[in-house]
């Protein structure tokens, strides 16, 4: 039987070193998990510290997916930066957005005069237009990057607004039944 005890003894010893080399593997997989955790966070640290604007940009793009994916889906962002760019498809997502109110400032303006509600709507969303396009070509300017084809393409884009309204604005002056026609 002391054979017996001792050979159970050599197998409880054997399973023990067994069972603690896999708490040992175990501890070790788990500091080298937190060892790369650490170093990620550095390099993110570092990153953030030469570049906090990625920071900030990263932040924002995820949080704007978010509150657009209910209505747009995943990555909204990213896909609305996908769409045609140039300056006539730029004009005419501009045109559409803001003539896209022109009847509910009718709805909520029904005593003013056909002729009168388009004029006073066409000066507010021409003035917002020329407000907006100040503002871009400030801040492009203030990036160093208003030059060249960059300049060439907003005035572009600001002509082709303008003119988008000057149609819109043509066809709504339109007699009713020539409307209903078109």
């Amino acid at each position: 039987m002391a054979n017996s005890v001792s050979l159970n003894s050599k197998a409880i010893s054997t399973d023990s070193k067994v069972a603690n080399q896999g708490e040992v593997t175990a501890a070790r997989a788990k500091m080298q998990l937190n060892v790369s955790i650490m170093e990620a966070s550095a390099s993110i640290s570092i990153g953030v510290g030469s570049n906090p604007q990625a920071l900030l940009y990263k932040s924002a793009i995820t949080s704007i997916n978010e509150a657009l994916r209910a209505e747009l889906g995943e990555n909204a962002v990213q896909n609305a930066a996908r769409l045609d760019n140039s300056p006539q498809a730029t004009a005419d997502r501009i045109v559409s957005l803001a003539t896209g109110f022109y009847e509910a400032f009718r709805r909520q303006n029904p005593q003013m005069e056909d002729d009168a509600a388009l004029q006073k709507f066409m000066d507010a969303v021409k003035g917002g237009v020329e407000q907006g396009f100040k503002e871009a070509r400030d801040i492009l300017k203030g990036l160093k990057v208003l030059g060249g084809d960059v300049a060439a393409n907003v005035d572009r884009t600001y002509e082709f607004v303008m003119k988008g309204f000057d149609d819109f604005a043509a066809r709504a002056a339109e007699p009713k039944e020539e409307q209903e026609a078109a």
